[in-house]
């Protein structure tokens, strides 16, 4: 088993699992790219399997949209794709056998969710469609994966963000892919949304929760004291609290020992060092 403090990624699946309740339904799809997939797929996934191990039993993971509670403690490596042979031949409870048929998941079905983007902004909205402007735009992105349904059908979105820096911090987003609070709750209901929204965005870095009246991101921890001195120069907007935040609480014993032993024992949902 791994020895040695928590990483980043450990801290970061400790704190998603806390915020876990016994009986959710938790989705996450797989993603490329290696920061994007520790951050889309593979951190989301060890916070949910530790909660399972710790308070949440009856916790449902559902990954990729078909793979219900799959033993990823197996895994040799992570799947390419979310049809991927490895995925398929997974244990796991129960698979959905006509997935990507018609797509069925309705209000209240998902608890929470998890996203990443190009973009995001100090409502929560995201951006994985364009930079610039959408009929001429810098850069085509991939597109908008499922994140209007996320945004507003599922109880509950953590935004994982691989990468903190300004240019995917902004103040507004170049197009909305995923709805935040764009003027608060009431912004959302004169949009006719009344359910769901973002509740963290995570960062290598720190955690945003939201002060979701006013629809506004605001800092809940950091991870190292150290990311004080650079975090608002790598934020295109304001924050408050930079100074004052607490360090984001480190995994128990018992986390971590699960985590390392358990959850994650060949260290590849978290990395092996």
């Amino acid at each position: 088993m791994r020895t040695g403090p928590a990483t980043i990624p450990e801290i970061i699946a400790a704190q998603l699992a806390r915020s876990f309740r016994d009986g959710e339904v938790g989705f996450t799809g797989l993603v490329t790219g290696e920061a994007a997939t520790l951050y889309g797929t593979t951190i989301p996934l060890a916070g949910m399997l530790l909660a399972k191990r710790m308070h949440a039993p009856d916790l449902t993971v559902l990954l990729a949209g078909w793979s219900h509670n799959p033993d990823l403690a197996t895994l040799d490596v992570v799947p390419d794709s979310e049809f991927d042979a490895v995925l398929r031949d997974l244990p796991c409870d129960a698979q959905a056998v006509t997935y990507p048929g018609p797509f069925s998941f309705k209000r209240g079905h998902i608890s929470f969710g998890f996203s990443s983007g190009a973009q995001v902004d100090r409502t929560g909205s995201l951006n994985s469609v364009c930079i610039g402007a959408y009929r001429k735009p810098k850069v085509r992105l991939v597109g908008p994966i499922l994140q209007p349904e996320h945004m507003t059908i599922f109880g509950r979105e953590y935004i994982m963000m691989p990468h903190h820096t300004r240019r995917s911090f902004v103040e507004k987003v170049d197009y909305v892919s995923g709805v935040g609070y764009p003027g608060g709750l009431a912004g959302r209901a004169a949009l006719g949304l009344r359910h769901g929204g973002p509740e963290w965005i995570v960062t290598p870095h720190c955690i945003f929760d939201f002060d979701k009246e006013a629809g506004r991101a605001r800092l809940k921890s950091v991870h190292h004291a150290e990311a004080r001195a650079t975090l608002q120069d790598d934020t295109g907007f304001p924050l408050d609290g930079v100074d004052t935040a607490p360090v984001t609480p480190g995994p128990t014993d018992e986390e971590l020992r699960l985590l390392r032993g358990v959850v994650d024992p060949k260290g590849i949902l978290l990395g092996r060092t």
